[in-house]
């Protein structure tokens, strides 16, 4: 499956200042991931610290946080990721999952989906 990025809009729980970025749709991802400098300049709190296995099998820690995530005119509050310095922005799992989006792989795009209540 190839990759593409998506414009999102990330702000305070508030909704009173956002910030746009292009984010690397990525499923592997399971929280949305953005720079620490940004999430700290948007005044976000931290409110913890998780556990990441990452893609060389290191596990590190990093602060999370909550922002309002706006995405195609839908918006939602995910956890966020205090990402090192200079990390490229990630659009995680949850986030999908919380806007109710799948990933069109063949037309590198995000599609609406029902959720489910089974």
């Amino acid at each position: 499956m190839g990759t593409f990025s998506v414009r999102i809009e990330v702000g305070g729980i508030s909704g009173s200042q956002f910030v746009q970025f292009e984010a690397l749709v990525d499923t592997g991802s399971t929280y949305t991931v953005l720079p620490k400098e940004t999430l700290d300049q948007l005044g976000i709190e931290r409110g913890g610290q998780r556990s990441f296995e990452l893609g060389d099998d290191r596990i590190v820690e990093y602060p999370i946080g909550y922002v309002r995530l706006r995405l195609n005119g839908d918006q939602t509050i995910v956890l966020v990721v205090f990402g090192p310095e200079g990390i490229a922005p990630l659009l995680g799992a949850t986030a999908l999952e919380h806007l109710s989006l799948a990933v069109d792989p063949i037309h590198q795009r995000l599609v609406p989906v029902n959720a489910l209540m089974k």
